[in-house]
């Protein structure tokens, strides 16, 4: 039988607003028994949160540097899994962007700017959700029509046929944006730091120290990229600028693609995105992440060629006073010259000790969301004693 994608209901007419917002809520609920419905994927064991776990505040849960899907659960992906917290203000791709509140100058060009994906190549939440339901490396579904069929087989089908307007595949990618949207689930803003801005909160000693480095420009200049301070009009800062950058991090050779010394995975000119390959001073820039529940992860950059918060770090401060052989190794060296060179990077003494390293992790650890804290507690107690 062939599974039809269309709904009838595309014929229905305008809601009326109350209408709207009924249906506005209802996306919301089916969005979430979506998320979290492993029946999706073509193994029947993986689904969205799987990779993006709640408790995790929506990153992964474990410390594999990328995850493993496909119809077997053994096809490994080359990209670590992003948190989906914070991106509801995310902007949309732009080759020339400008926006005073994130750069703090009149009519400053950050370039390459925004999107949802490390590359940046969709915009919308529902263009995103299609990614990993259809992509071989994730939840491997051949066509739409195989996930139509089996979310109408669901326990939610009814209700995912009375929603749909105009195709039960885009209310679908529909519905888990609009749960990506919820307030509550994806921009709690429940952190430590976002109690202390608003003045109900303390800090401790080590880490107001490590907000001192963070925002000194001679010295962490981590604020440069991932701005900790409330916008112009009072928003909550969310620690990245939106930009893209390379930062020369090393090859990781766990990622099973990068055995093939030719391959290299180039960001924003390929090879997920297509519409730059041709456009070599792109090559090997990333989007900037946020660093809001940072202290969760357990691996770090796109390749996720680092499993700890402090070697993350450490990495920043060190890559060019205490360069890892051979530098820049994933990365082909007619590309070098899009690395990153700004502080603290270019320097032949390390800008941080030891020391103040560890003060930067601990302030990290205050932007982690309240629902988080109990993991983060217990990542903290297994911090290796050699910090």
């Amino acid at each position: 039988m062939t599974v039809s994608i269309v709904c009838s209901a595309a014929l229905a007419q305008p809601l009326t607003r109350a209408d709207a917002e009924a249906r506005a809520g209802d996306l919301v609920a089916l969005g979430r028994r979506l998320f979290f419905d492993p029946a999706l994927s073509a193994s029947g064991r993986q689904s969205c949160a799987s990779c993006h776990d709640p408790r995790f505040a929506y990153g992964p849960p474990n410390d594999l540097s990328v995850q493993f899907g496909g119809r077997d659960l053994r096809r490994q992906g080359h990209r670590a899994a992003p948190s989906l917290r914070y991106l509801q203000k995310v902007p949309q791709f732009a080759e020339h962007f400008y926006d005073s509140e994130i750069t703090g100058e009149d009519s400053a060009d950050n370039g390459p700017t925004g999107g949802l994906t490390w590359d940046g190549r969709v915009d919308r939440g529902r263009d995103q959700a299609r990614i990993p339901l259809l992509s071989p490396d994730e939840m491997a579904n051949a066509s739409p029509a195989e996930i139509v069929k089996k979310a109408l087989a669901a326990k939610y089908g009814s209700e995912l046929r009375r929603l749909s307007r105009g195709g039960v595949f885009a209310t679908i990618l529909e519905a888990l944006e609009a749960f990506e949207q919820d307030e509550h689930e994806f921009y709690p803003y429940s952190s430590r730091y976002d109690a202390w801005l608003a003045g109900a909160a303390s800090l401790t000693r080590s880490e107001l120290r490590g907000l001192e480095l963070f925002r000194n420009p001679e010295k962490g200049n981590c604020a440069r990229c991932h701005p900790a301070d409330r916008g112009a009009n009072g928003t909550p800062p969310q620690f990245t600028d939106y930009a893209f950058a390379a930062l020369g991090v090393p090859r990781n050779g766990e990622i099973r693609a990068n055995a093939d010394p030719a391959w290299f995975d180039l960001g924003l000119c390929g090879p997920d995105r297509t519409d730059f390959l041709n456009r070599p001073e792109y090559c090997g820039k990333f989007r900037t992440p946020t660093l809001r529940n940072v202290a969760l992860r357990r691996a770090f950059f796109h390749n996720g060629v680092y499993h700890t918060l402090r070697e993350a770090v450490a990495f920043y401060v060190q890559r060019d006073s205490k360069p890892i052989e051979p530098r820049f190794s994933d990365l082909p060296p007619q590309f070098w010259p899009n690395i990153e060179t700004d502080r603290p990077f270019g320097v032949k003494t390390p800008v941080l000790s030891d020391d103040e390293i560890d003060s930067i992790v601990d302030f990290l650890g205050s932007l982690t969301d309240a629902d988080a804290r109990p993991v983060h507690a217990e990542r903290d107690r297994s911090r290796s004693p050699a910090r």
